[in-house]
């Protein structure tokens, strides 16, 4: 074989790996859409405003949406599904909630309760199918974290100690869930933003942590990390920016490299279009990034960005944790496959 031949054939093989679309799924559903959890390439669960949560067991061709009753006016950000029956999903806001169900989301028990003023979930993340935390904004001045051993039928909360102290002005965002990854040999992440805007890792499922400053765009209550991939074990791709600058791309994507306890950001030579709320590794140095304004694909690791879709209103965007279907939700019941 020439070398000519094996150059055409990379060429073409590359061409289809990036021949990819957003295609709509028609809901008619009224309801602003940041939770999602892609357990398979069958089996899709979405949340939202309203009380409303969705669940596809057909890989998103046909939806079943219901409202929770009571909780019509809730906004479920956060929800993390184990299979076709059984989910657990948070709201944003006080009193801060955490539901779970077993019979397909016909009914849904409160498993854990916080009125406490301050109380805010922003997101949720599994290690398997027993042991999962989730972060919210701080009450009194400490992130509030809690810990799942069963699944999420029980939720206990963090000791003092374990809980990072955040900063003034410091808490994090319900934009998309992923702003929490539990990850391989104990490991967690989280990000927060606001005044300040920092990347948290703990080794050992959030009993201690180290953390790293952003150079995120930072400084304002609307601004700092938004969301974060995982691209392998020692490097991270976050991006954010402003929500109140839907189009400004300065300093709205980093990459960051662990080495042990050490950290390094890294500027990327082209950034995406503007103020991103997700981004999801795709395998292969392949990276998705959807924000109000657009969808940003970067094909080598997140170093450089390109404009991939002009779909607008899509807060989140996930890849199936056993499979590849991918899908995206956003606002007024938007759900999009891409394929």
């Amino acid at each position: 074989m020439n070398k000519l031949l094996i150059i055409l054939l990379l060429l073409s093989k590359q061409a289809l790996s990036q021949n990819l679309e957003l295609k709509n799924i028609e809901t008619n559903i009224d309801a602003s859409f940041r939770g999602l959890s892609v357990v398979d390439d069958s089996v899709v669960w979405v949340s939202g405003s309203n009380g409303y949560v969705g669940k596809s067991t057909n890989g998103s061709h046909t939806w079943v949406f219901s409202q929770i009753k009571g909780f019509e006016k809730n906004d479920f950000r956060s929800i993390y599904a184990f299979n076709a029956k059984t989910a657990v999903i948070a709201n944003a806001g006080s009193p801060a909630y955490i539901l779970r169900t077993t019979d397909s989301g016909q009914n849904w028990t409160v498993v854990y309760t916080n009125k406490d003023s301050a109380a805010f979930f922003d997101g949720i993340d599994f290690w398997n199918n027993k042991e999962g935390m989730i972060y919210g904004d701080p009450i009194r001045h400490r992130m509030l974290l809690l810990r799942t051993h069963d699944g999420g039928q029980h939720w206990s909360e963090l000791p003092k100690a374990s809980c990072p102290e955040l900063e003034q002005g410091e808490s994090s965002f319900a934009a998309s869930g992923t702003g929490i990854r539990c990850l391989k040999k104990n490991k967690i992440a989280i990000t927060t933003g606001g005044k300040e805007s920092r990347f948290f890792l703990s080794d050992d499922k959030g009993k201690t942590w180290t953390f790293v400053r952003s150079p995120i765009n930072k400084g304002k209550a609307s601004t700092g990390i938004f969301s974060f991939g995982c691209i392998d074990d020692t490097t991270f791709i976050v991006v954010g920016g402003d929500y109140k600058n839907e189009t400004f791309s300065k300093d709205n994507v980093y990459l960051l490299y662990r080495n042990i306890d050490h950290f390094t950001w890294k500027v990327v030579f082209t950034p995406t279009r503007g103020y991103r709320e997700c981004v999801e590794y795709l395998g292969k140095k392949k990276l998705v990034a959807v924000g109000p304004t657009g969808v940003d694909i970067s094909y080598n690791g997140g170093l450089h960005w390109k404009p991939f879709s002009e779909e607008k209103g899509l807060h989140v965007i996930r890849k199936s944790r056993k499979g590849k279907l991918i899908i995206a939700a956003g606002a007024k019941g938007k759900i999009c496959v891409l394929e």
